[in-house]
């Protein structure tokens, strides 16, 4: 968020050409979709009458009504405090989600019975996959940063050919190459290993990146003081130079974990009992395809979001000697 602004000035959701401006777009864009025969419809048939049969008219009172209804959300939030305001936009674009769900006559009962195994299973194994995955990453990207950032020719040829290498190819040939490639040199990994090795160099890859960016960003200055004082090369990055990167490392990394908890999907083709793979095969033979694909749609959500707030409050902590 950015700094809070000392200058007064009235909300922009209260000038009125933003409202008008904003009424004469969601005017516009549902007028062009024909809402007749949605619910919506059905509860303005007092208004327009038989909904199939009101055409152009029908259409444009279902649009004037919802841009009405839109202009005074946003200009009533707009008297909110800010946490209100984002607590109110979150729960309107909850249910709105649910209801766009709903439209899918989805089987609840079908649901609630796979919902523990769903759980014990396929998120045990997808956060197991990616903690391990995260950690050998980890210490991956830190060994390729250092070495991209060395004077050595020769590490910094092998760490700049591995960051091209594993980020110019798509993930998913890359846990093929390692699984079905490796037993043609007589090198057998199962299934698991083999998806937590291919996470672990492709996300290291990037992570890469972010480490030597934010080793960068500490100045010159920082480097060449600690030596002058006799600290060494490691104690001079442990002391000096990676805790005063991690405020710049931290919100990248928390994007890649993010990215890389989504990412172990894709071991699944390996035939791994992680969420996605258990989300395809409990509803294909009884074609509940819709409720278990949106089931491991909210669990990852979950995940997502708990990652969010766990890099949300580490960034506040860092941030700690900023606050005035």
């Amino acid at each position: 968020m950015l700094y809070q602004d000392t200058v007064e000035s009235e909300v922009l959701v209260h000038r009125p050409w933003f409202v008008a401006s904003i009424f004469g777009v969601v005017l516009a864009v549902f007028f062009m979709f024909n809402l007749a025969g949605t619910t919506f419809g059905e509860l303005m048939r007092p208004v327009i009458g038989d909904p199939l049969q009101s055409g152009l008219y029908g259409r444009a009172a279902i649009a004037f009504v919802i841009a009405v209804m839109f202009c005074l959300n946003i200009v009533l939030i707009g008297f909110a405090p800010l946490k209100a305001q984002i607590a109110i936009v979150w729960v309107e674009l909850l249910l709105l989600f649910l209801a766009f769900f709903k439209a899918f006559n989805l089987s609840m009962p079908f649901i609630w019975e796979n919902l523990p195994y769903l759980i014990t299973q396929g998120v045990v194994t997808t956060i197991y996959v990616s903690a391990v995955s995260l950690i050998f990453a980890s210490f991956i990207a830190i060994i390729a940063a250092i070495a991209k950032l060395s004077s050595n020719g020769f590490a910094y040829a092998i760490a700049s050919f591995y960051t091209s290498f594993f980020r110019g190819l798509p993930l998913l040939i890359q846990i093929y190459l390692i699984y079905l490639g490796l037993p043609q040199l007589g090198i057998v990994i199962n299934a698991v290993p083999s998806g937590i090795l291919a996470l672990s160099l492709c996300v290291g890859a990037y992570m890469t990146e972010i480490f030597r960016a934010g080793i960068q960003s500490i100045d010159r200055g920082q480097w060449e003081a600690s030596r002058s004082i006799g600290f060494g090369f490691g104690l001079t990055m442990r002391r000096i130079i990676l805790p005063q990167a991690l405020p710049v490392i931290i919100p990248p990394m928390g994007n890649t974990f993010i990215a890389m908890l989504k990412d172990s999907s894709l071991v699944s083709v390996l035939g791994v009992w992680e969420l996605t793979f258990l989300a395809r095969t409990i509803g294909q033979p009884t074609f509940h395809h819709m409720e278990m694909l949106i089931t491991a749609a909210m669990i990852y959500w979950i995940m997502s979001a708990c990652l969010e707030v766990a890099q949300s409050r580490l960034e506040r902590h860092l941030a700690r000697s900023k606050v005035r």
